[in-house]
């Protein structure tokens, strides 16, 4: 019960590794405030969570307004009286997420728009949300989600990368803010997760995909006092694609 009576938020948690994280903290004993723009799919989510015996109320958040991103966090503090914990889930290539499989010259401006205020604005948004209480608190943990792409870079996938690049910095610059006051932020930067059936296809080093547990076990770590002398670093967890080399 690494995480008894400890409260996280958690973005993009109908789904996915948001999901998969909500649950493990629930299992370990942590208060969780599930967010997600489907109300129905976070609503779910919540009450398989209660059937399993832990403690979770959800909410309805589009990560584009920051009004709803506030209601999010006043829900934690109204009903558990505490944030320990923020998980930046929420995003997708916007090319993918939108139907739009176009070259970025050609993408309309407003898929480009959209993909920058759900992978990166949305997240500053919940950090700009929470950071107050953690360090009126003396105490918190940020983990923001990036990927092997905001490394690596992507022809596909251009504003995906820029978004993606962008969350390392914002860790960073989280991690110098909140240190003074016992917060840390990290960021964990996945390679092909097999959340959907196209990750398979990603070449790695190891020759596979990442399993889901995988990429959440390491963020379990990083929010656990074991991992209390980390912050500012961005980890890759990627089987060993960016070492270079890949075709």
């Amino acid at each position: 019960m690494r995480f008894k009576n400890k409260v996280a938020i958690i973005s993009g948690a109908a789904s996915g590794m948001g999901l998969l994280t909500a649950r493990c903290l629930a299992e370990e004993g942590a208060k969780v405030v599930l967010t997600d723009i489907s109300a129905d799919a976070v609503n779910a989510a919540v009450e398989d969570i209660r059937k399993s015996g832990g403690e979770a109320v959800g909410i309805e958040v589009d990560v584009r307004k920051y009004q709803q991103i506030k209601e999010a966090t006043n829900l934690a503090l109204e009903k558990y009286g505490a944030i320990d914990m923020m998980l930046n889930f929420a995003g997708g290539a916007e090319g993918r997420m939108l139907n739009c499989p176009k070259p970025f010259h050609e993408m309309p401006v407003e898929v480009l728009d959209w993909g920058i205020d759900v992978n990166l604005k949305g997240a500053v948004y919940f950090c700009h949300a929470v950071l107050g209480t953690m360090i009126k608190q003396k105490s918190g943990v940020i983990i923001n989600l990036g990927s092997v792409t905001g490394v690596e870079g992507s022809a596909g996938a251009v504003n995906y990368s820029a978004a993606k690049s962008g969350i390392i910095g914002l860790t960073k610059a989280l991690a110098l803010c909140g240190a003074p006051h016992g917060v840390r932020a990290c960021c964990v930067s996945p390679g092909p997760v097999l959340t959907r059936p196209g990750m398979a296809n990603m070449k790695t080093r190891l020759g596979r995909a990442a399993e889901p547990q995988e990429v959440v076990d390491l963020i379990l770590y990083l929010c656990s006092d074991k991992g209390a002398f980390i912050t500012g670093s961005n980890y890759m967890i990627d089987g060993g694609r960016t070492c270079g080399g890949m075709d």
